[in-house]
């Protein structure tokens, strides 16, 4: 008796989560320890985002625009994240809020969109996303990103609600701007360096839309010396 071989949507998934189980951790040891370890693992994903961005855009009509726009967007996921996770007292949990909320939204909107369906959300930029799978996310997210502030910084006030259904979005909104950008120039993917995840750039667009923002808020609330207090304390 010979067995169905599996689906290449569940190879796939299986794919994706071995890679998350490998990745996540690293990211989450290089926020604790901060320092050196944070920066190098910011300076090496820049590196590759902006190796996947000219990549990607080798045949644009301006490319010499287009490279500057994406030494920019590496620099935002360099300078950005390394900002917040300086600030020497919020620094580590703002970034831990960051990727909860991020990943929590990544995970939750997948799974959510893939059992409700619905409406899809920006069916002519991302034909699979749902706006079952957008707001289940967002709310998902909310929720186990204010457990976390809960746990690492005893806060429950309604303005980390807030900025987490706002990170939320913001990365999802960071997701669709990528796809965007891969279905102007026509890929699939930004590279094949992540295991079912595709590129660098494609793992970490909503989080560097996510952080660009928290640091936003967190410098109008709290000023370059504190952006991490700025974004947390409410």
């Amino acid at each position: 008796m010979t067995s169905t071989p599996a689906s290449p949507r569940i190879g796939n998934l299986a794919t994706r989560i071995l890679s998350a189980i490998v990745l996540a951790p690293i990211a989450l040891a290089a926020a604790w320890l901060g320092g050196i370890y944070f920066a190098v693992l910011l300076t090496v994903a820049a590196i590759a985002v902006f190796w996947e961005w000219v990549s990607l855009v080798a045949k644009a009509r301006n490319r010499a625009v287009w490279i500057a726009a994406g030494l920019c967007y590496a620099g935002v996921l360099l300078l950005a994240p390394k900002a917040l996770r300086d600030d020497p007292h919020f620094g580590l949990p703002a970034i831990i809020f960051i990727f909860v909320v991020v990943w929590a939204t990544d995970i939750f909107a997948y799974f959510i969109g893939r059992v409700l369906g619905g409406p899809k959300l920006a069916p002519m930029i991302s034909p699979n996303k749902t706006w079952s799978g957008a707001i289940g996310g967002t709310m998902c997210a909310v929720a186990v990103g204010t457990l976390a502030m809960v746990v690492l910084v005893g806060s429950t006030r309604v303005g980390l609600v807030v900025m987490a259904a706002i990170l939320s979005i913001v990365s999802q909104i960071g997701d669709l701007a990528e796809s965007a950008l891969k279905r102007k120039f026509g890929a699939k993917d930004t590279s094949h360096l992540i295991p079912g995840h595709g590129g660098v750039m494609d793992r970490l667009d909503g989080f560097w839309a996510a952080a660009l923002i928290a640091l936003a808020i967190g410098v109008a609330r709290g000023g370059f010396d504190t952006p991490a207090a700025g974004l947390l304390i409410w």
